[in-house]
């Protein structure tokens, strides 16, 4: 059997053929390992959403040539005392004039440390609480009770009790995005504990280790992967509770301007706001996915 050309590095990068490693399974159906990355779909949906939002934007939907009017009425986006600037034009004054003396950039970059904030203090108590559950039978029974009740709360309806406690101040936003971020985060590292299989940490146990080590070098590796999905999970779910986070007299930040322009009817503020979480969730997405891949190689490979 003559030997075959390998496939060409863009072609793998963009998933339309296998790798080497992948290409040697026998089995690829059920294996999450053999499946491409799909990156070239990805590029054909971007561009072709990208197309529709041009054609949509530019008005070419409603021309006259396709959509003649009836009975000699003028349509809203044929009146001139009725025209509203486009998206395009509106995130052009957003970055040079700022939104209600405001910058753009500075409303973009509250958000995101409300995020990280939320996510990294949800992070820092959620995880070692879950290794507490995972491994202890006294912290489980402790913790269980508590966890259960107020995991199914969403962090919405805590916004009355947040602005009692805490006021209306950088605090209060934080709080609630990190309670939208702990359960999550939590719940992902008691998982990840209780999926590692009893045979490696016996392994580890007869060639002499501690319980420091099992936790080092058993423990805490074939949690990382459960643990890493509950972050990611929590930073999308974070970005949801952002808008309502901000609420909380908030001045400044992304969900913040979109309901003051919800306010004044400025539907193209609005837009933009949501072009810009999806866009920063989306590049913090795809930040995680790739230092999972450095951090975790062995994921779903035994």
């Amino acid at each position: 059997m003559p030997n075959r050309k390998p496939p060409a590095k863009l072609a793998i990068w963009l998933g339309v053929a296998d790798d080497p490693h992948t290409e040697q399974k026998t089995i690829k159906f059920g294996d999450a390992s053999a499946v491409n990355s799909g990156r070239l779909w990805s590029i054909l949906t971007v561009v072709v959403l990208l197309a529709a939002w041009a054609v949509a934007t530019t008005g070419a939907l409603f021309d006259p040539i396709f959509w003649p009017p009836l009975d000699g009425r003028i349509y809203p986006w044929d009146d001139p005392d009725r025209a509203r600037p486009g998206v395009v034009d509106r995130f052009i004054s957003l970055v040079m004039d700022g939104y209600r003396n405001v910058s753009l950039w500075e409303h973009v970059w509250t958000s995101v440390r409300r995020v990280l904030l939320g996510v990294s203090f949800g992070g820092l108590l959620g995880i070692p609480l879950g290794f507490a559950m995972g491994l202890n039978s006294v912290a489980r029974g402790l913790l269980d009770p508590i966890v259960e009740f107020i995991r199914p709360i969403p962090p919405l309806a805590l916004i009355p009790l947040v602005i009692l406690w805490l006021g209306i101040d950088e605090a209060a936003k934080t709080f609630l995005l990190f309670l939208a971020a702990l359960f999550i985060t939590l719940i992902s590292a008691r998982a990840g504990v209780s999926s590692i299989r009893i045979s490696k940490v016996h392994a580890a146990y007869s060639l002499g280790a501690s319980k420091a080590q099992v936790l080092r070098y058993v423990i805490l590796p074939n949690a990382l992967p459960e643990i890493f999905t509950g972050l990611r999970t929590s930073m999308g779910v974070c970005w949801g509770t952002l808008v309502a986070a901000e609420l909380v007299a908030a001045d400044r930040g992304v969900g913040s301007m979109m309901m003051m322009a919800k306010n004044f009817l400025q539907t193209e503020v609005v837009v933009i706001g949501v072009i810009i979480i999806g866009t920063i969730g989306f590049a913090i997405e795809v930040l995680m996915r790739t230092l999972e891949a450095r951090l975790i190689p062995y994921k779903g490979k035994g």
